[in-house]
């Protein structure tokens, strides 16, 4: 594939806009013209945010169109779905981090969190494909419960989507993450790749 779009969503603080920006800089690295743009709900902790990759040799605009994502990697899991509902394409590939973080609106109840099977019969309504793991449980078996999101990314590199190897992704991630976390991001990578390849 040499073109990809690619939504990385999850909620404030979870990582997924340096997830986002961590595969534009390895696209680029790899030679592909890459562009980003972000959509927030409540700009805070907690408030859903997704972010929207788009990597080729022409592409333009930042923002995926309705019914265009490729692929849609779910740090957290409603919020995937949400994105999916919005921007996935029939065929589309959903990975999703199987542990809730709860977004504003389920915490002052003004939404119900659906099941885990409840998410998978929509993306299946969708005609999407879903691959779930508990990257929550593998960033702590990394030593750092925030590497969830490059968990993800191992993942998502493991699926064989990505116009560049996994390499330059990890390199990417090695470049861009604090110093103090760069063990525990390639750990992390590692088990988000491993999980697919069970």
């Amino acid at each position: 594939m040499s073109e990809l779009n690619l939504i990385i969503a999850g909620v404030g603080g979870q990582g997924s806009i340096l997830a986002s920006h961590i595969v534009a800089i390895a696209a680029i690295k790899a030679g592909l013209r890459a562009r980003v743009g972000e959509t927030f709900g409540a700009a805070m902790r907690g408030g859903a945010v997704a972010s929207h990759v788009r990597i080729g040799k022409t592409v333009e605009g930042p923002l995926v169109p309705c019914d265009g994502a490729d692929v849609i990697v779910a740090v957290e899991p409603l919020e995937g779905l949400r994105n999916a509902v919005k921007f996935l394409k029939p065929g589309g590939l959903v990975i999703t981090n199987i542990h809730p973080w709860y977004p504003m609106d389920v915490n002052i109840g003004r939404a119900r969190y659906p099941s885990m099977e409840e998410i998978e019969q929509a993306i299946s309504k969708l005609k999407g494909k879903l691959i779930k793991l508990d990257a929550t449980k593998l960033a702590q078996e990394a030593g750092n419960v925030r590497t969830a999101n490059t968990v993800m990314l191992g993942a998502l590199a493991a699926t064989g989507k990505l116009p560049f190897p996994a390499e330059v992704l990890k390199e990417a991630i090695k470049e861009n993450v604090p110093p103090k976390t760069i063990d525990a991001n390639a750990r992390a990578f590692e088990l988000g790749m491993k999980a697919l390849s069970k």
